[in-house]
């Protein structure tokens, strides 16, 4: 029987969770950075011209993304070993948040306020 068994099944189940968010922001930032291509393919089957469109924003915010997915994995990783080691250990701590935690919602709520207006421009620009 492992001891704390049910507290070192959470503490993966909240690293899993961590990381299937980080595999999904650096997918964002990925679907980001090629979002130019849906576009150009758009306004063709739309039978427009491809205008000229504005992508230097997603070119930066794309990669810095895939670099916070791999930042965010990098800290909950680091995270998920500290707390299976103070799940193991006796002396009593109180339990705090991190940065990561309170950094990454604000970032996420910044980062699609910014794609829903960059995706907003490019769309009136096709249409």
């Amino acid at each position: 029987m492992i001891p704390c068994f049910g507290d070192h099944a959470a503490n993966e189940r909240t690293y899993l969770a961590w990381v299937r968010t980080a595999i999904t922001v650096m997918a964002f930032g990925f679907l980001l950075e090629r979002f130019d291509i849906f576009l150009a393919y758009a306004s063709r089957a739309a039978g427009q011209p491809v205008p000229r469109l504005h992508v230097h924003a997603s070119e930066v915010l794309g990669p810095l993304l895939l670099l916070f997915g791999a930042l965010v994995v990098l800290l909950v990783t680091i995270r998920f070993d500290r707390n299976r080691r103070l799940i193991d250990s006796p002396e009593v701590r109180s339990y705090g948040r991190t940065l990561l935690e309170r950094l990454m919602a604000p970032l996420l709520i910044v980062m699609a306020g910014f794609l829903a207006v960059y995706v907003a421009r490019q769309l009136l620009a096709i249409g």
